[in-house]
């Protein structure tokens, strides 16, 4: 069975909207919940970037059942390795064992904040390989030094750590970025339903591990003004991460995609409240191999009635894909 996973979207809702919206997934019943880890949002419209590790802190004393992760955190740029991973063990034990540490190589969006300069595709898998391997070996509890080609780090050691390590799931794109999370990942991350992607992460060690999805959704009884919601917050989607990952800011995501219509979104994204649409929807996701689907419900306003929806009829019907 495909376990139905809640997004705490970042980008979407302010700190406290999205501790009571995970509260209101939990008592839903969704399976697990995910956050995005952001510094701007998408576009204007969507309105909002507080820090997600400061609402998990808070969504994991909120919540007693529901697992928590990041979707995903860049921990070669904005965050160091050596800090991200104390900050995924604190996670942990405030989650006493809920908490998965989601991980990809970011976008130009986040991580330009610190002046740093954005990469090249190929150095930032480099980067973050780099950073994995620093993060696993801080979870052990011993001091590490590492002098690499991207990251220096000095005599650290993490004094609170869970009795276990924090299981790494790894965001792929391609072969390269699927190469590194079968080797260095306990379970894979993407945000599109191609089978391929997993044959790669099976062939690089990632066979049996868990792998998990993302879909946006935009649930209204009236589907014009879904249609109208998902198009004015969300027609960036669209774009595809090799564009999404090299944008600067929200202006350039909003002229980007200043010729998306709002018929496009409406092709891309289940919209309004047809049961079978949402299913369909979510049904290559499963056919292609994910364990796990974690749904994204556009509009930070609009939480509680999708999250209503989802208990009585959503869920139930996902469960028998």
């Amino acid at each position: 069975m495909v376990r139905i996973g809640y997004t705490m979207m970042t980008e979407q809702a302010g700190p406290r909207d999205l501790v009571d919206h995970v509260v209101g997934a939990e008592r839903a019943g969704f399976d697990f919940s995910v956050i995005s880890d952001h510094y701007f949002p998408w576009l204007s419209s969507q309105g909002h970037s507080p820090y997600a590790w400061s609402v998990l802190g808070a969504a994991a004393e909120a919540t007693t059942r529901i697992p928590l992760m990041t979707y995903v955190t860049c921990p070669t740029t904005r965050y160091h390795p050596a800090v991200v991973a104390q900050k995924a063990a604190t996670m942990q034990l405030l989650a006493q064992g809920r908490f998965r540490l989601g991980l990809g190589s970011g976008e130009n969006l986040n991580e330009h904040v610190v002046g740093a300069g954005w990469p090249s595709a190929r150095v930032r898998l480099e980067m973050l390989e780099e950073a994995v391997g620093i993060i696993r070996r801080l979870f052990t509890g011993e001091h590490v030094s590492h002098h690499g080609p991207h990251f220096d780090v000095v005599d650290a050691k993490l004094w609170d750590l869970p009795d276990e390590p924090v299981p790494l799931g790894i965001a792929v794109s391609g072969e390269a970025s699927c190469a590194i999370a079968g080797r260095a990942g306990d379970l894979v991350i993407a945000t599109e339903p191609k089978r391929e992607l997993l044959d790669a992460f099976d062939r690089h060690g990632g066979s049996g591990k868990p792998r998990i999805g993302q879909l946006p959704v935009c649930y209204d009884t009236d589907r014009d003004a879904a249609v109208a919601r998902a198009h004015e917050q969300f027609r960036w989607a669209l774009g595809g991460w090799r564009v999404n990952a090299e944008l600067p800011g929200p202006a350039s995501f909003a002229q980007a995609t200043e010729l998306v219509r709002p018929e496009d979104v409406a092709d891309a994204i289940p919209c309004g409240d047809d049961l079978d649409s949402f299913v369909e929807a979510v049904r290559p996701y499963a056919d292609a191999g994910f364990t796990e689907i974690a749904l994204v419900q556009i509009g930070g306003a609009h939480q509680q009635p999708f999250v209503d929806w989802a208990e009585k009829a959503l869920l139930p019907a996902l469960r028998e894909l």
